[in-house]
């Protein structure tokens, strides 16, 4: 009888609490509709869900939307700096504003969403390109809370 005994080297991988889409399957269709009906562009929406999802700690979005962003041509090197995009040469103004919004709407109980941050962003987006870039940070910040609540967990690769 052979046994094998866990490793340092072996990944700890949490168990996940609950399949919450074969649980609550409309809620969770209706979240994904949700998340369909956001209008805007595949790049500013991948930096937006990344960077809650760095923000949020979630692994399980973390793994899918870099995957995303990647797959819809998004440099290695911005993903890499995204957490200090403040300090990164790669990213746009429009694209610091969407951060900086993204981050305040993510740390809300903290934040308060200061007015600085909004107005930069009214600067760069139109009202309703607006209301699509806080429909993305509230959207990925819900995904967030489904994924850490239940512990899903990243496709192993």
């Amino acid at each position: 009888m052979s046994t094998t005994s866990p490793t340092s080297t072996d990944p700890v991988v949490p168990p996940v609490r609950m399949a919450i889409r074969d649980v609550a399957a409309d809620t969770y269709r209706r979240l994904l509709a949700l998340s369909g009906a956001v209008e805007l562009d595949s790049g500013l929406r991948d930096l937006i869900n990344v960077r809650v999802s760095q923000i949020n700690g979630c692994v399980y979005c973390l793994d899918t939307h870099s995957s995303e962003a990647r797959e819809h041509g998004e440099r290695q090197a911005r993903l890499d700096t995204l957490p200090a995009w403040r300090e990164a040469p790669y990213f746009t103004a429009r694209e610091r504003a969407a951060l900086a919004l993204t981050e305040a709407v993510t740390l809300v109980a903290s934040t308060h969403v200061p007015d600085e941050a909004y107005d930069e962003a009214a600067r760069w987006f139109d009202e309703q390109e607006l209301a699509q870039v806080l429909f993305a940070i509230i959207v990925m910040n819900s995904w967030n809370r489904v994924a850490i609540s239940t512990r899903m967990a990243p496709a192993t690769r």
